[in-house]
């Protein structure tokens, strides 16, 4: 009952806060962390934080009651979205030179300690930004240090990385430290798009006006910059090619200026492109060739082109998958082959001014051992010709702060609701793909005794069904639900409610509220049994089994029925640490293999797969094994599907006794031998139904099917008897 209630009240806010648009929190991360923060970990030998700034969220780090310095956590001041779709929040301390003095990972939701990365790894990794000096970052754009990466955390570190900067250069300069000074906003000459430029039709004028840029890199090239790493593996390891050939050729275009677009794309497609960008946003046309390519693999199942980053001061931009458009067809005569051509969206509210220069920051990497790689950059620098923009009038005096600070917190938030917007826009297939297995779904449920009439045909449907809800929904797109997700929300309502946090997954989002609509028809069976790919995979390799005569099991009635209150002890367990730590509840959390199974497509340590493999080899012997003890998702929602109105599965007065035919071939032994079906167990695959209807398998069937025959036949076989010859073959009784 509370359970269910919790869900229907969280549920029932988030619908009023999509429908009134109601804002986050606007408490600072520092304010939220700063208590369990141990200073003395921050930065060495400091005793104690100090007074917060009175304008940003800054702290003063003291020592023996002197300042030595200001802390921040980087989360405040820039995005710092990881894979996991959560911010990584990184803790920096900066003195009075603008040197960095501390830095510490402090709360994070990536999945790479789930792939065998230690977390202390990547927190010592990110404590060596300790000594970064911001000035000369400043002045060199921020290529002053060496990125050191960690092999099979690539986009995490990045992402650590560019937000230390980004972060640690504002407050830097918002404190004045180091003699940097904020950066005055339309005091100097401003510039505008001109909207009466041309640009030239062929490839080659585009090329020699500045209308392209390009960084062309040989084989000797990236050779030599590996050669010169200090780590001797990345030289042994030089590629064998011949010097001069092309290791990668790429160019790019400002691709969101109207006369570049109808260039380098035709005028269809530089409409479809100017439909596709909102206002404010902005396109960068990047083609490529040679041995390397620039989008790598990694956004297919991270959804982040992990080899290419936008740089333009302060700002840094990370493009993802949605943020993503591939080129069919360069309109520029004369332009050469590319193996890659395709568009990267920079969102409006990134900080982008598309008239001054900006660069491409290309990672390289190099294999320097079984999973270890060693990488380095090379930047593609452009700057938009002057023909292409025109000069603005100086801007008036500016308006008071407070007005200023208003305008700056309403852009804010509308940035925040437009990216989950964004996310959904970018997601739109898949949504539809979810809604018409949904649609589908629900239809046969509701006329299922039409749609199991044909147990041949309902078979092969449920099979089908099956194999799209784990290739599509579960290895695709990662629309997994788990027991986390619960907990997640159990913890925003004691923490401060904040739907952005769960808009940002559409797929989780649509699927969280289709459950809590089936639970009150169907229970808890309409995902267990249909929607969860863990379930899905089980029940797959289950058949493949039979199909290789593998035996399977069945417990003695009362074993089992002792085994089934296991999941409902781990989910009452699971739920009870996440009221006193959510972090150790997630860890905790690791009994489901859903993790290692479908969203990591089994890439993770071997005890990881070790414990999902056994999962999987119980399953052959013993139809959905984790489902019908251990699951703690599949226990947390048959709680609240007691409530179910409806009762839609029929029953016989024989099923139970004497017929037991339905409980022997459930294929979770959810149906009690005097007849009854448990619905805190049932996965509703409505097999039980197929049996209903069977006229090979069910008694009562055969036996209404019998008295049938027998009716139809009785007035010919009444003729039959007074025939004055009986030893004849009474008409039309056939072979029956």
């Amino acid at each position: 009952m509370t359970i269910f209630r919790s869900l229907l009240k969280v549920m029932a806010l988030a619908v009023a806060m999509l429908a009134f648009g109601l804002p986050a929190t606007a408490q600072t991360v520092l304010s939220k962390l700063l208590p369990d923060i141990n200073v003395g970990e921050l930065v060495e030998g400091a005793d104690a934080f100090g007074e917060v700034h009175a304008d940003i969220p800054a702290v003063q780090v003291l020592k023996n009651g002197q300042r030595v310095g200001w802390a921040f956590v980087t989360s405040d001041y820039v995005s710092t979205t990881g894979y996991s779709g959560k911010p990584i929040h990184t803790m920096v301390a900066v003195d009075d030179a603008a040197k960095v003095i501390g830095v510490q990972l402090v709360k994070h939701s990536e999945p790479i300690v789930l792939i065998g990365i230690p977390d202390s790894k990547v927190k010592a990794l990110v404590a060596g930004y300790t000594g970064l000096d911001l000035v000369a970052e400043a002045e060199t754009g921020g290529t002053a240090h060496e990125l050191d990466i960690i092999s099979g955390a690539t986009v995490t570190i990045m992402v650590i990385d560019d937000s230390i900067i980004r972060s640690g250069l504002k407050v830097a300069r918002q404190l004045g430290l180091g003699g940097l000074a904020v950066e005055e906003k339309g005091t100097g000459p401003r510039f505008e798009f001109n909207p009466d430029a041309e640009a030239a039709s062929d490839w080659m004028t585009l090329e020699g006006d500045g209308t392209l840029r390009r960084l062309s890199l040989d084989v000797g090239q990236v050779n030599e910059a590996f050669a010169a790493m200090d780590d001797e593996r990345a030289a042994k390891r030089a590629m064998k090619e011949a010097p001069e050939t092309t290791f990668i050729e790429m160019q790019a275009a400002l691709a969101s200026h109207p006369a570049i677009a109808r260039a380098l794309l035709g005028d269809a497609v530089a409409k479809n492109l100017d439909d596709w960008l909102e206002e404010g946003d902005h396109a960068v046309a990047i083609v490529g060739r040679g041995l390397y390519s620039f989008k790598g693999s990694g956004y297919v199942r991270g959804g982040i082109f992990d080899r290419i980053v936008l740089i333009q001061n302060d700002v840094s931009v990370r493009f993802r998958d949605r943020m993503h458009k591939r080129i069919n067809s360069i309109a520029a005569s004369g332009a050469p082959v590319f193996n890659e051509a395709d568009l990267f969206k920079i969102p409006a509210d990134s900080g982008f001014d598309p008239t001054q220069p900006f660069r491409i920051q290309l990672l390289v990497h190099r294999d320097v051992g079984a999973i270890e790689k060693v990488f380095t950059t090379f930047d593609l620098a452009y700057q938009l010709p002057p023909q292409y923009v025109r000069a603005l009038a100086p801007p008036v005096a500016a308006e008071v702060p407070a007005a200023v600070e208003q305008v700056a917190t309403q852009s804010e938030l509308d940035a925040q609701q437009a990216l989950w917007k964004r996310i959904w826009e970018g997601k739109t297939t898949e949504i539809i793909v979810l809604g018409v297995m949904l649609t589908v779904l629900t239809a046969v449920f509701f006329f299922q005794t039409f749609a199991t009439i044909n147990a041949r045909w309902f078979f092969w449907f449920r099979m089908s069904f099956l194999t799209v809800t784990l290739v599509y929904l579960g290895w695709y797109a990662n629309a997994q639900l788990s027991v986390v997700n619960l907990m997640a929300l159990f913890g925003s309502l004691v923490s401060g409610f904040s739907w952005q946090a769960f808009l940002l997954d559409p797929l989780t989002f649509i699927l969280w509220f289709a459950v809590a609509a089936s639970l009150l028809f169907w229970g808890r069976g309409a995902y267990c049994g249909w929607l969860c790919p863990f379930g899905a995979l089980q029940e797959l390799t289950n058949r493949i089994g039979r199909a290789l005569h593998i035996p399977q099991w069945t417990l003695p009635w009362g074993l089992h029925e002792r085994l089934w209150p296991l999941k409902y002890m781990i989910f009452l367990g699971l739920f009870g640490v996440s009221l006193m730590s959510i972090e150790r509840a997630e860890h905790l959390a690791e009994i489901e293999p859903f993790k290692t199974a479908i969203v990591l497509n089994f890439v993770r340590a071997w005890p990881f797969v070790a414990y999902v493999a056994a999962l999987l080899i119980a399953g052959l012997f013993v139809e959905r094994f984790f489902c019908r003890y251990l699951c703690p998702l599949g226990a947390a929602l048959a709680i609240p599907a007691r409530l179910r109105m409806f009762d839609w599965l029929k029953r016989y007065h024989e099923c139970g006794n004497p017929c037991q035919s339905c409980a022997h071939q459930c294929p979770v032994q959810a149906i009690h031998p005097t007849g009854e079906i448990n619905p805190n167990e049932c996965i509703n695959c409505l097999h039980c139904q197929v049996l209903y209807q069977s006229e090979t398998i069910c008694p009562v069937v055969i036996k209404k099917a019998k008295r049938r025959a027998k009716d139809a036949a009785g007035p010919d076989l009444a003729r039959f008897v007074g025939h004055p010859n009986q030893k004849q073959t009474p008409p039309n009784l056939g072979k029956g």
